[in-house]
């Protein structure tokens, strides 16, 4: 009962179906000037379906030249271990390491493995296909969200999220569970950590000891979102815009990054792109919790406009929309798939 309530005082937890309501008023009507419902594939021409359903993460990493992202390799969920483990030797993967669905879902069946047995049992109940990627070394991560119009030779930064851990900090006395249990945050994700880790949630932690149970930061997964739009700066602009500059028909999306610092983040060093995300992208600085819920449909609102602006001068310079017949077979397709990544 407190989390439902939490859930429904703080707008952040809402389903998505429900916050999105009034843009999807604002959906139909650039849908009715572009003639076309699925106006946003011509938005980032290089990506299936502008990067906004079953766009596969491997076809955007190959988009990406190779010293922005870590080392990656492509699962067939049928193929056998030893063939697996061949091509992590080839690629030079080794533990730990991140396991996610090529074609993903909100942080979904993302997993930190440490060794092949736990990859072989990720394999065995994988009925999708799946990356495995070095684990990145770096202490922090932000979104980034970029935008660029065809006709500009310079793209804009529009919005900067960084992301706290599922993190719990031990007092000596209480177990991991009822260290969890004192967050709100923290607390809606008992369910699922229970799954995960069992009975080691009843385990105690020594006094200032720092545990990370979910190493990667997701929002419905319990990582906190807070706006950083104000570490926008022209020298980070510019190493952003030089990167995403060299991404091949890249116009609109949010780069998940990690790096050591904004001082060497602004000078290009020291940094690594965690993935790219297209058109389905959210700016998801708006789910900072000091944020309310109108500033959040007026930066929804601002950034459909971005994607329709763009998807309409991509579509002048002779990129097609998609047509109704192939776009609702796509949707059915991805929800076909969130079946299965969810089921895991």
């Amino acid at each position: 009962m407190r989390s439902l309530l939490h859930k429904i005082v703080n707008w952040e937890y809402w389903p998505f179906q429900v916050l999105y309501i009034p843009i999807y008023f604002q959906w139909l009507y650039y849908s009715f000037r572009s003639k076309s419902l699925f106006f946003f594939n011509a938005v980032n021409p290089s990506m299936k379906n502008g990067g906004f359903f079953m766009e596969s993460k491997m076809d955007i990493y190959d988009l990406i030249p190779q010293k922005y992202y870590p080392k990656t390799v492509l699962i067939d969920h049928t193929a056998e271990l030893e063939k697996v483990k061949l091509l992590m030797t080839e690629k030079e993967i080794g533990f730990p390491a991140f396991v996610k669905p090529d074609i993903g879902l909100r942080g979904n069946a993302v997993k930190k493995i440490y060794n092949y047995n736990e990859l072989a049992n990720y394999l065995h109940k994988a009925d999708f296909d799946f990356l495995i990627q070095e684990s990145i070394n770096l202490p922090n991560e932000i979104g980034v969200f970029y935008i660029r119009f065809p006709e500009e030779q310079k793209g804009t930064v529009t919005g900067i999220v960084e992301k706290e851990l599922l993190s719990v900090t031990g007092d000596g006395t209480s177990t991991i569970l009822q260290l969890l249990d004192k967050n709100p945050r923290f607390r809606m994700q008992i369910k699922a950590l229970k799954k995960e880790y069992g009975q080691k949630l009843n385990n105690t932690l020594q006094k200032d000891e720092v545990m990370n149970l979910v190493p990667y930061g997701n929002h419905a997964r319990g990582a906190k979102f807070i706006d950083s739009s104000h570490l926008i700066s022209p020298e980070l602009e510019k190493v952003i815009d030089t990167m995403c500059m060299q991404i091949q028909g890249f116009h609109f999306g949010r780069i998940d990054l990690m790096y050591n610092s904004i001082a060497e983040l602004e000078k290009g060093e020291n940094f690594m792109i965690v993935e790219v995300n297209g058109a389905s992208s959210e700016p998801t600085h708006i789910y900072d919790p000091s944020h309310s819920l109108l500033f959040a449909w007026k930066e929804l609102a601002r950034h459909i406009s971005y994607l329709h602006k763009i998807s309409r001068a991509n579509h002048e310079k002779g990129n097609p929309y998609l047509d109704f017949a192939t776009g609702m077979s796509q949707w059915k397709l991805q929800r076909e798939h969130n079946k299965r990544i969810t089921s895991f």
